[in-house]
């Protein structure tokens, strides 16, 4: 070797990255941050139409185009309400575009008048991966670019995208499953912020299984630090993403499940021992826990930052929740006009529910909804 130094700005690898602007990122890192500030988090709202099929099942209404917007809409009425503990809305991409018939105006303005960023589900679902049996990858990097450049151009400041892991006794997830997840959720990224739009990174461990929360800590912490390294190996810019994990839990069939404390200090451990403090937001799934049970866990995850324990916790730590901001909601609306207001009602408790166990500050509640929503081998 010459022994001359290449700087990172001459050499081919900044080349082909096409490195972000300073502008950009700033943009970037100014979503991000808006999206969990103060408390607030974000509304999964991205069911797919087969899935959101399911829930209408459950209430015995139609799985109409009608009844999805009507029901979402109800709740994106509640958005004056909610604005102070919701600061985002994850979409499907019927939703982006449904139009209410009274006001002809698309239902997502009603979240864009409170300032709620808007954000869209890109992937296109799950695929069992070649050589990995049992095991799957997510479908959707053909195309995304330009997908991407549309959603920013209708009215979207970030994306979602999710990734599957499963703990088996076979020994899964496999190396090459997690290399494979990972990466592509990194490609995913990396094309998100080319367009503008903050990357939700979403390497989801399914609860399913009978494994002990110690494994569950162990799988997460390789699973994030290889989701990391994948990360700054694409370039991605750490500061202008959000990560959307499971919390570290018992699995769903295992005899002796942990509590909320055992699962906020686990998951808090996990995150500090891997997760980069530039990165400004965790935003958890709540991966098939009842109402009350996702609320008193991310709760107890904050109250961490209080003594005794006075935890240096370097992220904001917050929800990203479907069913459990939902299924209160769904239940009380079952498909009757009459019932719009209860829907409302039932959303905006929960929101203010997670908005306070940002804070640490939730105390629970005699009459949340405590029955499990899990959902073997769960999709979207």
């Amino acid at each position: 070797m010459s022994g001359e130094i290449v700087s990172w700005e001459n050499s081919k690898w900044a080349e082909n990255s096409n490195p972000l602007s300073v502008e950009q990122k700033k943009e970037l890192r100014d979503i991000a941050q808006r999206i969990v500030a103060d408390g607030r988090g974000i509304l999964a709202a991205d069911e797919s139409t087969g899935t959101f099929g399911k829930r209408m099942a459950s209430i015995g209404v139609e799985n109409s185009e009608t009844n999805r917007r009507i029901y979402r809409q109800t709740l994106f009425e509640q958005a004056a309400r909610v604005k102070p503990y919701i600061g985002g809305v994850i979409l499907f991409e019927e939703t982006l575009y449904q139009v209410d018939p009274v006001s002809g105006e698309r239902i997502v303005r009603l979240l864009q008048a409170q300032n709620i960023t808007l954000g869209i589900k890109v992937d296109q679902g799950i695929k069992d991966q070649e050589g990995c049996p049992g095991e799957v990858v997510t479908k959707g990097l053909d195309g995304l670019s330009a997908r991407c450049k549309q959603y920013k151009k209708d009215g979207c400041d970030f994306a979602k995208w999710r990734g599957v892991l499963k703990i088996q006794a076979s020994g899964t997830p496999s190396d090459a499953n997690i290399k494979a997840v990972t990466s592509d959720l990194a490609k995913y990224a990396r094309m998100c912020q080319q367009n503008g739009l903050v990357p939700i990174v979403e390497p989801e461990i399914l609860p399913d299984g009978d494994h002990s929360i110690e494994v569950c800590q162990r799988v997460a912490e390789k699973v994030l630090s290889a989701q990391y390294k994948e990360l700054i190996e694409h370039d991605v810019y750490i500061e202008g993403t959000l990560l959307k994990p499971n919390m570290v839990t018992s699995g769903q069939s295992c005899v002796d499940k942990a509590g909320h404390d055992e699962i906020a200090l686990r998951t808090v451990t996990a995150f500090k021992r891997v997760v980069p403090p530039a990165m400004p937001g965790v935003v958890f799934l709540s991966g098939g826990m009842s109402e009350e049970d996702a609320s008193l866990n991310l709760n107890a995850m904050n109250s961490l930052r209080q003594p005794p324990h006075s935890i240096d916790i370097p992220w904001k730590l917050s929800f990203s929740f479907g069913r459990a901001l939902q299924a209160s909601a769904i239940k009380a609306w079952a498909g009757k006009d009459e019932n719009r207001a209860a829907c409302g009602e039932a959303f905006y408790q929960r929101a203010k529910a997670n908005g306070e166990a940002c804070h640490g500050m939730y105390k629970g509640s005699g009459d949340a909804n405590t029955d499990s929503l899990f959902v073997a081998n769960h999709v979207y």
